[in-house]
């Protein structure tokens, strides 16, 4: 009786899963760049999510004036030093974490939420759906994505809410040639065939036959498009189109801090250095999820 309950589907399907996260969880763990990564992301989701409360000078944020402590160099009082208006670097570098978390977050759920759809129409479905969609992504891919979003910043009028809106605007297509070229592959295999020929409807078919087989490069799209999303807005407000100063910015910071280089090169160097390792992590990040999810990929 025991052999049986051991040897039952459900059984099977448990171990299967639990053999399949085993390897997973080592894959992951055997890479240094992803491990260094992974834990570069977590120091920055852990900022985003306590700035406030850990930083000495949470009342820097909004741009308070101190103007007895202009300029400061590092020091032990203040370990990033201080900007033109006496304002603790440190605190504003990390509160400002949690303004990217934001954007990035947006811009990448933003860009998944219309992308993958219409991928999964126009790679299913086909013919004249798929020719529509295709075409009208490969307007917006045309032009480059920074181009676009500028114009379209031009249009709305400067501020990160229309930056966002900007940047996810041109972030969709990228989703959607992948996603389309996923579901091509997949909607002619035998159980997508066999799920057709019992009766299930399209929605259903694309739901729990299709956008399973296609979560793993999405997951690694999302990881990389992260740190790229979050530079694309600080070039946004490093040139005046995203975040106003005092508004705590990575890209706004370093916009102000040019000014004042090379004599008052903290003030730069520490913003422009948080952006570096934020992207970085998220890369590397992006690349051990590539090699374990998607490992056809990352032979190619």
């Amino acid at each position: 009786m025991s052999i049986g309950v051991a040897s039952s589907p459900f059984a099977q399907r448990h171990a299967a899963k639990l053999r399949q996260a085993r390897f997973f969880v080592w894959s992951f763990t055997r890479s240094p760049s992803t491990m260094l990564g992974l834990g570069i992301v977590l120091v920055f989701l852990a900022l985003a999510a306590f700035g406030p409360a850990i930083v000495p000078y949470p009342g820097d944020a909004g741009g308070a004036m101190n103007l007895g402590n202009r300029l400061k160099p590092p020091s032990a009082a203040h370990w990033f030093g201080t900007d033109e208006m006496g304002n603790d670097l440190f605190s504003r570098v990390v509160i400002a974490s949690r303004t990217s978390l934001w954007v990035g977050l947006t811009i990448v759920g933003i860009a998944t939420l219309v992308g993958v759809p219409l991928g999964l129409a126009a790679g299913y479905f086909g013919g004249w759906v798929r020719a529509t969609i295709m075409r009208v992504t490969d307007i917006f891919l045309s032009v480059p994505g920074i181009v676009l979003a500028l114009a379209i910043v031009a249009a709305l009028g400067s501020g990160i809410l229309n930056g966002i809106i900007a940047l996810s605007i041109v972030w969709w297509p990228g989703y959607v040639r992948l996603v389309d070229a996923k579901a091509l592959a997949l909607r002619n295999e035998p159980f997508v065939e066999a799920a057709r020929c019992v009766g299930a409807s399209h929605a259903r078919v694309l739901a729990l036959h299709i956008l399973p087989n296609c979560t793993s490069p999405i997951i690694v799209k999302a990881s990389m498009d992260m740190g790229l999303a979050i530079l694309a807005a600080a070039s946004l407000g490093f040139i005046g189109l995203g975040a106003k100063p005092p508004a705590p910015e990575w890209g706004a910071m370093i916009s102000v801090a040019r000014t004042y280089m090379p004599n008052w090169w903290w003030y730069s160097v520490f913003p422009g250095f948080a952006i570096y390792l934020t992207v970085l992590g998220f890369n590397l990040l992006g690349d051990g999820l590539r090699d374990v999810l998607d490992p056809k990929s990352s032979r190619s």
